[in-house]
């Protein structure tokens, strides 16, 4: 009774949860304020809280698991988020990510002749950009500025063209990924072990199909025809070299990391180190290169910059989020969920079903993949524990999910911000990206569904 009781006030707290973040509101105080009110009222039920570190009184326990919290995040996951954005946002100061977004796309000029064509090489291109540009919106906007022309020039229409970059960002991976590093905290692995060795093979498979449905797409949709397109100006250029700068930081975490690496001489790298160095030596190149001294120290000033928004953005969502986790769990939806899922006959499959199902409609409402990650993956340690399953089985999947979900939904950063830009509306990218989403999420739990077979 008391197990139903809590159940239906963790639903209707999590429905208001909801309607408030797609309203717009602030998302780390709505998750903040509903895990304390579920740990309130998982104490009023009767269940006492954790109080391997109790203050005295239960009132001040409350905000003592927040600070616990807070000095477990930041000391982890958060440095290693705050010092990737640091390095980012450096790699923008200098014009090195432009530089390496020019060069990359420069092999879609060359297929102008076969538009079609060219038009979905964008994608993997742009997947393999987006490892070393961690940002969605920032990402994309990137490619409006430098991917967009040609797909007009060549005959792809603005929406088709917006639909085709927002879709570059549609699997949230690699090393600097927020969602990525969160996922390989809660598996205990390091960040290049999750990515090389299940993130790409799924995303990458999955890509070839995403292709496929965006191909045939644009022959059913829209036959294509050479366009003239407003001249733009030309960006300033930076040396050659700037484009191998945003790539150093995986250059290094993979030749450096335990997955290439063996035995007691090995040398391994973790991901904040390795941005470390990374800045370290695109500061001496660019400086090399002719930057000022007033150039660096700046540079350096919106390093710190990036750093803060981070902790701002991400690092406070992480930690919001992992209170309301922590509430869920103490109200009993594990529970209650392993008790639905039996009753259905269902078992491990159906629990992957819903846990990707919540999260990719989760997503597009709320128009944020870390939100939703971030929400409900510390909940899967737990459930995989309780069915004896592999927990990468369960969270791989969800965290491509919410990626995914982010790209179908029209209230997402970089769907409003690349629409915006090209003049086309949020709600019709959103539309042309739901069909290819769809078919990738169904190919996609059917695939891990093999594997808990």
């Amino acid at each position: 009774m008391m197990l139903a009781a809590g159940l239906v006030f963790a639903a209707v707290v999590t429905a208001f949860v909801g309607w408030k973040l797609i309203q717009g509101h602030h998302p780390q105080l709505i998750l903040l304020a509903a895990g304390l009110v579920f740990l309130i009222a998982s104490w009023a039920l009767g269940n006492p809280l954790e109080a391997t570190e109790s203050t005295g009184w239960r009132g001040f326990d409350l905000f003592d698991l927040i600070v616990r919290s807070m000095r477990s995040k930041l000391s982890g996951i958060g440095t290693m988020i705050m010092v990737i954005a640091g390095f980012v946002a450096y790699m923008d100061y200098m014009g090195a990510t432009k530089a390496m977004v020019q060069a990359a796309m420069r092999p879609i000029d060359f297929l102008r002749g076969i538009p079609h064509l060219a038009a979905i090489m964008v994608l993997p291109l742009g997947q393999l950009l987006s490892l070393c540009v961690p940002s969605a919106a920032g990402l994309g906007l990137l490619m409006i500025a430098s991917v967009h022309p040609i797909l007009l020039r060549i005959g792809i229409s603005p929406l088709a063209s917006v639909s085709i970059i927002t879709l570059c960002t549609c699997f949230d991976m690699g090393p600097a990924s927020a969602n990525t590093a969160r996922a390989a905290d809660l598996l205990g692995m390091g960040n290049v072990t999750y990515f090389l060795g299940h993130q790409a093979p799924l995303a990458g498979s999955i890509t070839l199909v995403v292709m496929a449905v965006v191909f045939f797409q644009l022959r059913r949709l829209e036959p294509a025809q050479s366009k003239a397109v407003p001249k733009v100006d030309e960006p300033e250029k930076r040396p050659f070299y700037f484009a191998f700068l945003p790539v150093l930081p995986l250059i290094l975490l993979m030749t450096f990391s335990s997955f290439f690496q063996t035995g007691p001489s090995a040398v391994i790298l973790d991901t904040s180190t390795a941005m470390l160095i990374s800045l370290a030596f695109s500061m001496l190149l660019h400086w090399v290169s002719g930057a000022k001294a007033k150039e660096i120290e700046g540079g350096l000033k919106e390093c710190w910059k990036g750093m803060g928004r981070a902790f701002s953005q991400v690092v406070t969502l992480i930690i919001a989020a992992d209170l309301f986790a922590k509430g869920l769990i103490e109200l009993g939806l594990i529970e209650g969920l392993l008790v639905l899922v039996d009753g259905l006959g269902w078992g491990a499959l159906g629990i992957l079903v819903i846990f990707v199902a919540l999260i990719f409609f989760a997503s597009i409402l709320m128009g944020s993949g870390n939100a939703s990650f971030f929400a409900f993956g510390p909940l899967v340690s737990k459930v995989a524990e309780s069915m004896s399953i592999p927990g990468i089985r369960l969270l791989l999947p969800m965290q491509l999910a919410s990626s995914m979900g982010r790209a179908a939904s029209p209230i997402s950063g970089v769907v409003i911000a690349t629409s915006g830009i090209a003049g086309v509306n949020p709600l019709d990218v959103a539309r042309r990206n739901a069909l290819p989403m769809a078919i990738a999420l169904i190919l996609m739990v059917l695939t891990e569904s093999y594997s808990l077979i």
